[in-house]
């Protein structure tokens, strides 16, 4: 069967998918088209449609995680939280240190961080990155990807958002329509029955005698 190019955004069949191990990237024909904020999987950890925010401006990913444990094997325990707005949405994750390093973040300033490596797809796209854990509470997306989890891969439009996936969007509640007091039905007022004038006495003017 030929590759689909072209008209295919997704470029979602087996020939053309990007699928990346460690060191050995196999490169589709085409770049595939994302937008500024994309959906992304993590299948490992059981993570799935997490938001991310694609950042060109970055060399490296890095992921929101909480209670970070040290096991003193070369392995780390923490805590991913999945929602921004519900807190105990999360998932406990224990990984392998791939290493460790700084980065300077927007700030400015080094950070110390531990970098583990996982296998994330971002549409039909699969590839093992290193992502630093760091605590992002105070930012808008749990997940930024960086230019190395983006090369050979991707094109950015910056003009779009979740070209791969769409966000669901949580059905409206219907409104109910304000009920109509019925007419009220009220008796007809009998009107009185008007009462005939009574007769005047007709009075007989005297006789002369």
């Amino acid at each position: 069967m030929a590759p689909r190019t072209g008209s295919d955004p997704y470029l979602a069949t087996p020939e053309t998918a990007v699928v990346a191990f460690a060191h050995v990237t196999r490169s589709a024909p085409e770049p595939l088209v994302i937008g500024v904020t994309e959906y992304v999987d993590i299948p490992e950890w059981r993570i799935s449609r997490l938001r991310a925010k694609i950042d060109t401006g970055a060399r490296t990913s890095s992921l929101h995680v909480e209670n970070i444990r040290e096991l003193g094997t070369g392995r780390v325990r923490f805590d991913v939280r999945l929602s921004r707005s519900q807190s105990d949405r999360r998932v406990t994750v224990e990984a392998r240190v791939a290493r460790r390093g700084h980065v300077r973040p927007s700030n400015g300033e080094l950070e110390a961080r531990i970098f583990v490596a996982v296998r994330v797809r971002i549409g039909p796209v699969e590839r093992e990155i290193e992502l630093s854990l760091v605590d992002r509470g105070r930012m808008i997306f749990r997940m930024l990807i960086g230019r190395r989890a983006l090369a050979h891969a991707f094109l950015v439009d910056p003009a779009r958002r979740y070209v791969l996936h769409k966000p669901t969007r949580k059905p409206a509640a219907a409104k109910a329509a304000p009920a109509k007091a019925a007419p009220s039905k009220a008796a007809p007022s009998k009107a009185a029955p008007s009462k005939a004038p009574a007769p005047q006495r007709r009075r007989d003017r005297p006789r002369a005698c």
